[in-house]
């Protein structure tokens, strides 16, 4: 067999087992979407959830989620911004960055169950901020700044050199150089991931059963003040997020429709997933379109 044929061979295994992948992923999410879908509607989204009789909506577990990712984003992306502009930028090729590159490969290695239980014992427990949206969101920073850290990283290393060179030249201080000229560059790949992480965050349920906590208290949303127990901005409240609100619906639901509201809150879930993704590669290929990559 020559050598020609052994690569249409090994290439025609290589689609066929893409193509098994596809079909499996597509059919995953289009059994979620066709099962629930029906269930979703304008009042779905909008209703409380009932924890008797019939199940009400997901409006508070939705709100839940997405105020939960803003806190996150806005507690992570500084963090990985800077640790990834040092990473690419000033740190030394020496032991020291190689024990920092080590750790964030462990961290972004570790199960989010670990996290939620680590979550639990710190800042639950001993820091006393009890289940609240602020402990969840910093559980959550934990297992997202490895991945936003290294995308970070990675979208200035892709810089070309000379961008870097010629700022130099300049006289342009290297944080300057930086600033103004590597990182505008590497804005499309730095939001591409931070979009990409945005979904990862918004699907989490293990990290928050242990630290959000599994309940919903009235609250009102017409109080904006985040200091008011009452207020639906109360970062120091318990906060079911909609991913836990589908786990708690299928373990222990005493609802009578929890599965028809499960299904419609798994296709809400996967819907606004595929949008975070969507969104990510429109977002990346719109600004490097606009910057002339």
């Amino acid at each position: 067999m020559n050598a020609q044929k052994t690569n249409h061979i090994a290439m025609g295994v290589i689609y066929l087992l893409c193509a098994i992948v596809l079909m499996i992923l597509v059919g995953f999410i289009g059994y979620i979407i066709v099962t629930g879908l029906p269930y979703v509607n304008w009042t779905f989204l909008t209703t409380p959830a009932d924890s008797m009789g019939m199940g009400g909506g997901i409006r508070d577990q939705l709100f839940n989620s997405l105020y939960l990712l803003v806190l996150t984003l806005i507690i992570s992306v500084p963090l990985s911004l800077g640790a990834g502009i040092y990473l690419a930028e000033y740190a030394p090729k020496n032991a020291v960055t190689k024990v920092i590159r080590s750790a964030i490969e462990v961290l972004s290695s570790l199960p989010s169950i670990v996290i939620g239980l680590f979550g639990y014992l710190f800042f639950v427990v001993k820091m006393g901020m009890g289940f609240s949206v602020l402990a969840g969101a910093i559980a959550l920073t934990f297992f997202n700044i490895p991945l936003l850290t290294r995308n970070c990283e990675s979208a200035l290393e892709e810089v070309p050199a000379d961008h870097r060179a010629g700022g130099l030249a300049l006289g342009l201080s290297r944080w300057k150089t930086v600033t103004k000229i590597m990182l505008p560059e590497a804005i499309p790949g730095v939001l591409t991931g931070i979009i990409l992480s945005a979904g990862r965050i918004f699907g989490e349920a293990a990290a928050l059963i242990y630290t959000s906590g599994q309940s919903v208290p009235a609250v009102s949303y017409a109080n904006w003040n985040p200091l008011s127990a009452d207020s639906f901005l109360n970062p120091m409240r318990p906060a079911e997020t909609l991913a836990v609100h589908i786990w708690k619906l299928n373990t222990e639901g005493l609802v009578t429709n929890a599965h028809q509201i499960s299904s419609g809150a798994s296709a809400v879930l996967v819907i606004v997933v595929l949008l975070f993704n969507v969104g990510a590669r429109l977002t990346g290929r719109a600004l490097k379109k606009r910057l002339g990559q």
